[in-house]
């Protein structure tokens, strides 16, 4: 798999996963788990360059 189809993936799952965190409790264990997952996935594309500004919905 190619840098740019694991970036790809990574825009992806963040999006979906801002999604399912939206649509459940703040003091809910899901979204707790989905917050970790959530922490991840925010380091791994700032780090990889791509600007979340647009992208980042929950800020957090």
């Amino acid at each position: 798999m190619s840098e740019k189809e694991v970036l790809q993936r990574n825009v992806e799952e963040f999006s979906r996963l801002q999604s399912y965190m939206l649509s459940c409790e703040k003091d809910s264990k899901a979204y707790e788990l989905m917050k970790q997952r959530y922490i991840e996935l925010k380091i791994i594309l700032t780090a990889s360059g791509i600007s979340l500004t647009e992208l980042d919905k929950i800020k957090e």
